[in-house]
């Protein structure tokens, strides 16, 4: 195909429907779904019924019948009703899909007279199903399950199969350098230790998950073995344990990682939280665990934009 003689803004110039297709495609950076966490969301009606809804919000939409085809946007202006069909002696998935027929490469449908984007229920799909039929112009919204002899759809029979085209992510790292040697007490749960581990981390609004790893270089044991667990905390959120697991005596460093994924519930979203790293000894433990001038501590903090 030859080059467009006519880049897009070209004062004078006339532009081809291809040619803005094609620079959706571009600040899209080829990729498809909804544009944030809560756009075109499918939940029950609010009085529970035969459909759902869909919540406002926008999408890019890929173009499949023509690799030169281009991207699509569609938006939801407020909130729209689906209608689903009620299931008789068995049961039945369906996929609501937000889908774009353009005449210009398939089907007969009228763009003065015609909705060229619309949601679509494709009926008998896979239960396990979370992607559009081959050669759908279509992103997929939600996966309806509906048990046999049924009409009115709940929540609970919802899967959300959204995706963010170009999902935001924030990256920040801490850091601390204890001054001054601080023992791990041997005494029974989880404490904040050690002191200097504790930063307060503002969290975006738009946070689907945080991705954090805490690395402390430099940790000393001594006396004896050491055998703890290790946790990150954001907010009220506990991560999952590390263990130190050391069979050893005599003066050693060691470098201990400790990485888990979070996610943000809505109530923390928008709004600072302290992280910190808590730690129990398995007691009896003959073993020291500390931290001096000579440790420094990482904290790896990853917002990253998700469905919600």
């Amino acid at each position: 195909m030859a080059l467009a003689p006519v880049p897009i803004a070209t004062k004078g110039a006339e532009h081809s429907a291809q040619q803005f297709r094609m620079m959706i495609r571009d600040l899209a950076r080829g990729n498809q779904g909804v544009t944030e966490g809560d756009d075109l969301k499918v939940t029950a009606l609010a009085t529970p019924g035969a459909g759902v809804q869909v919540a406002d919000g926008s999408a890019v939409i890929a173009g499949k019948v023509s690799p030169v085809q281009g991207f699509y946007n569609a938006y939801n202006i407020g909130s729209s009703t689906v209608n689903i069909a009620a299931t008789g002696g068995v049961g039945r998935s369906d996929m609501l899909v937000l889908r774009v027929e353009d005449p210009e490469y398939e089907g007969t449908r009228d763009p003065e007279t015609d909705e060229i984007v619309f949601f679509e229920v494709i009926s008998n799909v896979s239960s396990s199903a979370t992607q559009v039929p081959a050669g759908y112009s279509a992103i997929p919204l939600a996966r309806i399950d509906i048990p046999a002899s049924t009409a009115t759809i709940t929540n609970a029979m919802i899967t959300d199969l959204r995706k963010i085209a170009n999902p935001r992510r924030d990256r920040r790292l801490y850091s601390a350098y204890p001054v001054a040697t601080s023992n791990l007490p041997k005494t029974a749960g989880y404490k904040d230790w050690p002191a200097d581990a504790q930063w307060s981390v503002p969290i975006p609004a738009w946070a689907g998950r945080a991705n954090i790893i805490v690395t402390m270089a430099g940790v000393t044991m001594n006396t004896g073995a050491v055998w703890v667990n290790m946790q990150t905390v954001i907010g009220s959120r506990a991560g999952q344990d590390s263990v130190i697991d050391d069979n050893q005596t005599g003066v050693r460093r060691s470098t201990e990682v400790i990485a888990d994924t979070f996610v943000m519930p809505s109530a923390m979203r928008g709004t600072t939280q302290t992280l910190k790293v808590q730690v129990s000894p398995n007691l009896p433990m003959n073993g020291n665990l500390a931290v001096n001038n000579g440790t420094s501590i990482v904290a790896d903090v990853e917002f990253v934009e998700d469905v919600y």
